[in-house]
């Protein structure tokens, strides 16, 4: 990927706003179908993550930009169209019937594993120190996200037991 230039950043923030947008969706459909009280909990909490995600974007890229004008160059028309990609992970958990809870948690990993993709791209095609520094920060909330999510998996698959909230993180950061 190239080097990040005007064009290119304001790709990447409309990408990341929408990932957020677009996950937070997904994880409160998820909250909705999932039977287990804990998993709901699990979801829900993921869907607030991404409300705190998007007001931490905003503030970094006003800071890194120098001003908030990039909020009126991305349209409420261009982060509100329909994902397909979230679509179809819906489809996908509606269809697993009995299975919804796994199913719920396999597409929460793949969902999150874009993320990170996503945001490893613009920490490598970003020219400047504070740009690769928030999509760093960005990509690792994520990372966290996804071990959360695997270790729902791994919890559920071995001993049919939801973890609660969890009193330390798994990353090692408190």
């Amino acid at each position: 990927m190239a080097r990040v230039d005007e064009t290119n950043l304001r790709w990447l923030l409309t990408e990341a706003l929408k990932l957020e947008i677009r996950g937070k969706e997904f994880f409160l459909k998820a909250a909705s179908l999932t039977s287990h009280e804990l998993g709901q909990k699990m979801f829900q909490r993921l869907a607030e993550e991404e409300v705190r995600h998007l007001e931490t974007f905003s503030r970094l890229f006003t800071e890194v930009l120098g001003s908030d004008d990039w909020k009126k160059e991305i349209s409420a028309e261009e982060l509100k169209e329909n994902s397909e990609v979230i679509e179809s992970l819906v489809r996908r958990m509606k269809g697993a019937g009995g299975k919804s809870d796994l199913e719920a948690l396999s597409i929460g990993l793949e969902l999150e594993s874009r993320a990170i993709d996503h945001f490893q791209q613009a920490v490598v095609s970003s020219s400047g120190e504070k740009t690769r520094e928030i999509f760093e920060k960005i990509a690792s909330e994520e990372r966290f996200h996804y071990d959360l999510l695997q270790a729902q998996l791994d919890s559920l698959q071995k001993t049919g037991f939801w973890l609660d909230s969890a009193e330390f993180r798994m990353d090692g950061k408190y």
